[in-house]
């Protein structure tokens, strides 16, 4: 069983990226959000753990999203192995996945870190705008603007920006979550194991460096 992992900031493309990855691979895309909503919505043991914690505004333990991951790689859809995203977050997650692993007789495949610039992250996130109706059209400054400003091409309804994409929440969440994500970075570079991808090239170029790597590991970088 190869597992493989992606890494990348808020906004740098890992989930349009994972689908393409996944396919590639024959494996199935395990993100780590969809395990949480997953357990809670079938009201398992795990998913009434991880709800608590949710519900106070906590972090989720280690542990209970191990056990979910564990869980997961149990399924006969992993059985060749699983695209993690998401997961593992910190330190101390990548440790605990090494572990998991070690117990499964299992291997990681790599490690895929899409490098997108610090700035870049913030113009992606915070260039984001959404029509006010109940269809909540979205456009992006840069890559996707409305033809008249601040109004949407389809139903002339007012754009109008979501508080979590304004600019001072991203920045706020980029200080908080990049510096965890970096040690992961570091973690697998320390273990020969990271490749690292520019993912401030166009989409399809990323797309095309990923495949690249999945299919000659020997190009790790």
């Amino acid at each position: 069983m190869n597992v493989w992992v992606l890494i990348g900031g808020p906004g740098a493309g890992k989930g349009t990226q994972a689908q393409l990855l996944a396919e590639r691979l024959g494996v199935p895309h395990v993100a780590s959000g969809d395990l949480f909503r997953t357990h809670m919505r079938d009201d398992t043991p795990l998913g009434r753990q991880a709800k608590r914690y949710i519900m106070a505004g906590s972090l989720v333990p280690d542990e209970i999203t191990v056990e979910m991951i564990e869980q997961r790689l149990t399924d006969p859809d992993a059985a060749g192995g699983v695209l993690l995203d998401g997961f593992p977050r910190t330190r101390p997650q990548a440790e605990a996945l090494d572990a998991l692993l070690a117990r499964k007789g299992a291997r990681l495949g790599g490690a895929l870190f899409l490098d997108v610039d610090r700035e870049n992250l913030v113009s992606r996130m915070a260039g984001r705008w959404m029509c006010a109706t109940s269809d909540e059209h979205v456009y992006h400054e840069q890559t996707m603007p409305p033809r008249q400003p601040g109004v949407c091409d389809i139903d002339g309804s007012s754009l109008y920006q979501r508080p979590d994409d304004q600019l001072e929440t991203v920045r706020a969440r980029l200080a908080k979550q990049l510096p965890p994500m970096y040690e992961v970075v570091d973690y697998y570079a320390e273990r020969g194991t990271l490749s690292t991808i520019d993912g401030d090239l166009p989409r399809e170029q990323v797309s095309d460096a990923l495949l690249r790597v999945v299919t000659t590991p020997a190009g790790r970088s």
